[in-house]
């Protein structure tokens, strides 16, 4: 682990680094990035998200985003006038034309995240068979699972930025808290197929007895 990040953890963190990286590395699907017929941003409490998304247009990877979300007890704070409203500034910031962009401003969650944007590009008369999820790297699979399960008619590529979990946790100053974040993450992976929320997702053991390790250590507060 860097010496950086080291210093953003206590002794339990960092004892459990390990099961931290393999749950990162499965949340990830790193699938090979292809022209989609538009982009989705996941709204967060992240704006890497948007400035990725913008790269992404700027690559010629699809040629209008949607940037979607409203607000929660994590950003109502950071993006006062919500999630997809900040993300859709900072993109024209990095020169994404007013044009490429749509805004869907009230989603809660990732189903809504989802429906509401399939419903914002329909009225757009943007036809759409492929579709970019711009996500955090840790929401990768979950917005995967999502999509699949409430707009199977598309084929989903997940991106995020490319970062190590090393990487990404020094740049967020996160700290432990990450850590809480990617089992959450993991959790509702596992147990939102049951409720309908996404499709069902092979969780390795390996993986899986990692999640139990943090879960018994603690690492809880962003569960279910």
């Amino acid at each position: 682990m860097e010496t950086g990040v080291r210093t953003m953890l206590d002794a339990r963190g960092e004892r459990f680094w390990a099961d931290v990286e393999t749950l990162w590395e499965y949340h990830r699907l790193r699938h090979p990035l292809r022209r989609c017929s538009a982009g989705v941003a996941l709204g967060c409490h992240d704006l890497s998200v948007a400035t990725h998304a913008a790269e992404l247009y700027h690559r010629g990877l699809f040629p209008v985003v949607v940037f979607t979300g409203g607000n929660s007890r994590e950003t109502c704070r950071t993006f006062p006038r919500g999630e997809g409203v900040h993300y859709r500034e900072r993109a024209l910031e990095l020169g994404v034309p007013d044009e490429a962009i749509l805004l869907e401003p009230h989603a809660t969650n990732t189903g809504e995240n989802i429906t509401l944007s399939r419903k914002v590009l329909a009225s757009a008369g943007i036809p759409v068979t492929s579709l970019a999820l711009v996500s955090m790297p840790y929401m990768e699979r979950r917005a995967y699972a999502t999509t699949r399960k409430v707009w199977p008619e598309v084929d989903p590529v997940c991106s995020s930025v490319p970062l190590s979990l090393a990487e990404y946790m020094k740049s967020r100053r996160h700290g432990t808290e990450l850590i809480d974040m990617i089992v959450g993450d993991l959790q509702r992976v596992i147990e939102y197929p049951e409720h309908g929320f996404a499709i069902a997702q092979d969780v390795p053991s390996i993986v899986y007895d990692a999640y139990q390790r943090l879960v018994a250590a603690g690492f809880r507060s962003r569960m279910l």
